[in-house]
């Protein structure tokens, strides 16, 4: 089971910049807890995510010295990728490919098929690498901008994915519209037609509905769980405040119930939920 605790959704869209110290500070605590992954970073264009700008800055100063935990760091173009490769450090380069035409062109100025070339030139620099490439299916269960949408158009989507050598999908419920049943479907049957996948949960929520969420992608097969603590950020898609990550104490609390053994370390992680706290100006 994998948890990836994602600290760059849940600041990238706070408007005051979140000091590069303070940053280095809780991903070196979150660092100590025993995440999978961490998604820490991106490197777009400052205009574009100014809280990110610092993203170079910040991964030179992690410590990596006694920890498993890997890194991933969100690109949208080849430049990003480039920049992004240039540090050792990174494992795992994370790029947002839209069903939704229209969110898409919003989310990185670029139609569909001018995203799936930037992955494909993407993914030829990771191979060189030795890194991976992760694919974020946005709009994954549905879109609020009337754009064509199906369970088989997503399926469609993963088939063009597989097809290029990429082997970590994650799919991204962004608005939060997704039922249990949805994630039942989807998650069941992609892993029984993709068993060489690695097919991850980035389901944004309300607080209320995220544990049934939680138990119908683990019931369906999800070993690869994406959260954000306290539930911080989410996509203001939405268009409601209340639709956040999925907080990941509601991760761990739900998985644990199946899972008692995580390998993660309970104190670091209180410890780095103190720490959010005046982070994110609780």
């Amino acid at each position: 089971m994998k948890i990836i605790e994602c600290p760059r959704d849940a600041m990238q869209g706070i408007k005051h910049f979140i000091p590069t110290s303070d940053k280095v500070k809780y991903l070196n605590q979150l660092l100590k807890v025993g995440f999978d992954t961490l998604d820490f970073g991106s490197f777009v264009s400052p205009k574009a995510i100014p809280q990110m700008k610092d993203t170079a800055e910040v991964v030179e100063q992690l410590d990596l010295s006694q920890t498993n935990t890997k890194l991933l760091a969100i690109v949208a173009n080849k430049r990003g990728a480039e920049t992004a490769l240039g540090f050792d450090q990174i494992d795992y380069l994370g790029f947002p490919l839209s069903i939704s035409e229209t969110f898409q062109k919003r989310n990185t100025n670029k139609t569909i098929k001018e995203a799936i070339t930037v992955i494909g030139e993407i993914q030829d620099l990771v191979i060189k690498r030795n890194k991976e490439t992760v694919i974020y299916i946005s709009m994954g269960f549905g879109n609020p901008y009337g754009d064509p949408y199906s369970l088989e158009m997503v399926a469609d989507f993963v088939d063009l994915i597989y097809a290029m050598g990429i082997n970590i999908i994650s799919l991204s419920d962004t608005i939060g519209i997704a039922t249990p049943d949805d994630i039942d479907y989807l998650f069941k049957n992609l892993l029984a037609q993709y068993p060489e996948i690695e097919f991850g949960a980035h389901l944004h929520s309300r607080p209320e509905s995220s544990r049934d969420k939680i138990k119908a992608a683990q019931q369906a097969g999800c070993r690869r769980f994406d959260g954000a603590i306290n539930g911080f950020g989410g996509c203001p898609m939405a268009d409601d405040e209340l639709v956040g990550n999925m907080a990941t104490e509601t991760i761990i609390s739900e998985l644990r119930k199946q899972n008692p053994n995580m390998g993660l370390k309970i104190d670091e992680f209180d410890k780095s939920m103190s720490l959010a706290a005046p982070i994110f100006g609780l």
